[in-house]
């Protein structure tokens, strides 16, 4: 059932992705109540309501899902048994399928197989032993990570030749993880899409990621890369979408590889990385740089209201990231023609922290 102006949506999580989303709600004449532990939760400062709480609080939580008309998430590390009872009190979009596919990389691994949908070979890791076997069959250099709770590079180890395995494998908590080849890839791109309550599909332009120590620096869109591999990029993020009967904005992370075709010339082909049931950093040039950003287009959706236009409104447009004290400069971004700068309201800056971002748009001539 779509929402009305005036309703409620609630969001679990209240970092700088759950204050954008009240921000957009809040032009869409929504309300937005933001649920999240104790902690720097910025997105309290520019919602109607919150409610601090733990995600294992199932009181708590169903005290809040009775006081909104749908709940979303602003990140993937909730508890999928939190969701599920939540889901018992409200609606929540997108449904319990895609955070359980996004939370673990085995089961996620497994979801995009049987899609057909290429990744990384990769080989599961319950035990010291079982790491070492796997590391017969993928060789080395390869990449141990946990199955559950990894991002920014967290959660990861490369197994080089000499590495310790049992070491390696103590280091990420001894708890299950995958071995995952490594992916020769010259770019990393991503699609930030859309799936509406109604079944429509809108997906922004094919973004160019650079990243510094597994950190996302700076987003490109569109990618530079062929119109083909862009088509394919994005028809893969529509089969996830669906076969998850997803509502909701969605981030597909994807590696570029290129090889050499039959013709000598080299083929690009695309495997993804992995999925992010969410709004996205990569997607956050969308504010200044599309008719309708990410964060609105996730409350419409989540809305059961009509998806926006994803269309692009210079010829190229760039994010930067603003990683902890490079924040400071705001006063030097504010003064340069044509940047829109985004501060997130964070209490405390610390090397590597996401403190804000900035768009830089080259108009179309």
């Amino acid at each position: 059932m779509a929402l009305r102006p005036g309703n409620t949506i609630g969001i679990l999580g209240g970092g700088q992705l759950g204050r954008m989303l009240a921000m957009a709600a809040a032009e869409l004449g929504l309300k937005v109540h933001v649920y999240a532990p104790q902690g720097d939760n910025p997105a309290f400062e520019v919602a109607a309501h919150h409610t601090v709480g733990s995600f294992e609080d199932a009181d708590k939580l169903a005290e809040f899902g009775a006081a909104v008309d749908v709940a979303t998430y602003e990140f993937e590390n909730i508890p999928a048994s939190s969701v599920a009872a939540l889901a018992c009190v409200c609606p929540v979009r997108p449904a319990l399928p895609a955070l359980a596919a996004s939370q673990d990389r085995l089961a996620e691994k497994e979801f995009l197989g049987s899609l057909g949908i290429e990744t990384a070979t990769y080989v599961p890791v319950e035990d010291a032993g079982a790491l070492a076997r796997a590391v017969g069959k993928l060789g080395r250099p390869t990449i141990l990570k946990t199955r559950r709770l990894g991002y920014d590079g967290k959660g990861q180890i490369t197994v080089r030749e000499g590495s310790d395995l049992a070491a390696s494998f103590r280091s990420l908590g001894g708890v299950p993880a995958i071995l995952e080849s490594v992916v020769p890839f010259v770019k990393e791109v991503s699609v930030i899409a859309a799936r509406g309550l109604d079944g429509s599909f809108a997906a922004y332009d094919v973004t160019e990621n650079m990243h510094v120590n597994h950190i996302l620096s700076t987003s490109r869109a569109p990618a530079e890369i062929e119109s083909s591999t862009a088509e394919r990029a994005i028809t893969a993020a529509r089969r996830i979408a669906e076969a998850l009967d997803y509502v909701g904005v969605l981030a597909v992370e994807y590696f570029l590889v290129e090889e050499p075709g039959p013709d000598g010339r080299l083929d690009q082909k695309i495997k993804v990385n992995e999925i992010a049931p969410r709004v996205h950093n990569s997607g956050h040039w969308t504010l200044d740089g599309a008719l309708c950003s990410q964060f609105e287009q996730h409350i419409r959706a989540i809305a059961g209201w009509p998806l926006g236009s994803t269309e692009r409104r210079g010829t190229v447009v760039m994010m930067q990231n603003l990683l902890g004290d490079e924040a400071e400069n705001f006063a030097g971004i504010l003064a340069e023609p044509g940047a829109h700068l985004h501060l997130y309201g964070k209490a405390q800056a610390r090397p590597g922290r996401k403190m804000g971002h900035v768009t830089r748009i080259t108009r179309k001539a």
